[in-house]
């Protein structure tokens, strides 16, 4: 058990382990551990890891890499464990940098310990799945009691996980300006939904906002990293940036102030679908009002039309929150809003999320210089025609178990010729031509 910390350490002037390690593998971006420990001191930055100290040390903020998370986990329908196993180590081949089990079907702890076993990277959950999913059979949804919410914390925070979605800003008074507005999808949240649910059967106050500081306490205990959900983010464009998302973002804002206090790390998670031009606002106010505590998005989405292509649709909206300020995107796959994904779904869902994130990184303070070198590693590639360079230094390299882009290579080599260049120019290639011309290559 913890009796100091992470916080309370970097509050102190410590520059710990996980510190060190954490500040070593960010060494990309010049960070160095007294950096980071200031940054972790105020908030800016966390480091998810549980007291077991099972996962890599991961820093999630200011001045760090664009972090990637891949969603994994059971259904109802298809409790297959193996399979969430197989996706888990995928999406971690693939450079997804934490994962979440948000499994509803099967034995939940059997498969949650499966993959804190399988996965070195740190590992989230959402304790309310697990309350809703293990209560007594025939019993009733309102039958769930704050015993049962609080044990499914425990419960997790023992087996080892680094951090927790907890959706404490779902207040009555959050839930009464949801009920005045005019949204065409109340509540698209998982955990939200689950939580107004009880609360209106039960007519009583979210037991995760009325006891934070139980809450805390067990965070403390494990020092597990606080994931503050939105219960509340739009799930259609329409719905954007609205009162009922926004006062329930000033609520977390007070939460994250009693979290830092009681010495335990947290995150904010945000929005959900919004258009383009409304991202850099609700991106800027909610990192204003929360004091700068890394945000975690999903998407945005930016179209509700586009089923069966919202990875590619989050990763736009990703990419623009996070030249606003996200520091954390989650993956969204191509069987968003449709379907359990399967592990290709997993695959191609953390390599568009990653390019989405690289993008930010070319403009964000602290880690542009590291990611435009790789850029430039690719585009001398490009210019002496060096194929093999190419896949290497290609962003899903690693993806498979190999050393090089399998995709890009099988798309070259399936419709090239002998020749150098590729199959659309052939010897009118430009970049040929001019090396020719400049004198710079046969």
């Amino acid at each position: 058990m913890a009796d100091m910390t992470l916080l309370d350490r970097a509050r102190k002037g410590e520059i710990t382990a996980e510190i060190r390690r954490a500040a070593e593998a960010a060494a990309g971006a010049g960070i160095d551990p007294e950096t980071l420990r200031r940054l972790v001191a105020k908030g800016h930055v966390v480091i998810p890891m549980n007291v077991s100290l099972r996962a890599v040390p991961t820093p999630i903020g200011a001045c760090m890499r664009t972090r990637v998370n891949a969603n994994i986990g059971t259904s109802a329908d298809y409790a297959d464990i193996d399979s969430e196993i197989e996706k888990a180590k995928i999406a971690v081949q693939c450079g997804a940098d934490t994962v979440m089990d948000l499994s509803t079907g099967g034995d939940l702890m059997d498969t949650l310990e499966r993959i804190l076993d399988a996965t070195p990277v740190p590992v989230g959950t959402v304790p309310i799945y697990h309350a809703a999913c293990t209560r007594t059979a025939g019993t009733a949804l309102s039958d769930m009691t704050s015993d049962d919410l609080f044990n499914a914390v425990r419960s997790h925070a023992k087996s080892g996980v680094d951090f927790m979605t907890i959706h404490a800003g779902v207040t009555s008074a959050t839930v009464d300006n949801l009920i005045a507005s005019e949204r065409i999808l109340t509540i698209v949240s998982r955990g939200g939904a689950l939580t107004t649910a009880w609360m209106m059967q039960n007519e009583q106050e979210n037991p995760f906002y009325s006891e934070f500081d139980y809450l805390l306490e067990i965070a403390r205990e494990y020092d597990i990293t606080l994931s503050l959900g939105d219960g509340m983010r739009p799930g259609c464009i329409a719905d954007a940036n609205d009162y009922a998302m926004f006062s329930e973002v000033i609520t977390l804002g007070r939460l994250v102030k009693r979290a830092r206090a009681a010495g335990v790390q947290c995150m904010v998670e945000g929005p959900g679908h919004v258009p383009m031009d409304a991202i850099e606002y609700g991106v800027r106010v909610t990192k204003e009002l929360c004091d700068n505590a890394p945000l975690y998005l999903l998407g945005p989405v930016v179209t509700d039309i586009a089923p069966g292509y919202d990875h590619i649709t989050s990763a736009i909206g990703g990419a623009i929150a996070g030249m606003n300020g996200a520091d954390f995107l989650c993956m969204v796959t191509p069987a968003e809003h449709l379907a359990l994904p399967t592990v290709d779904d997993i695959r191609e869902g953390t390599i568009v999320t990653r390019i989405a994130a690289h993008a930010i990184d070319l403009v964000k303070p602290g880690v542009r210089d590291s990611a435009r070198a790789m850029d430039l590693k690719m585009a001398v590639a490009r210019r002496d025609l060096d194929w093999d360079a190419q896949f290497e230094l290609a962003i899903d390299c690693e993806c498979g178990g190999q050393k090089e882009s399998q995709r890009a290579r099988s798309i070259h080599e399936a419709r090239n010729s002998q020749s150098e260049t590729c199959s659309m120019c052939g010897e009118l290639c430009a970049i040929k031509v001019m090396n020719k011309s400049l004198g710079k290559k046969d």
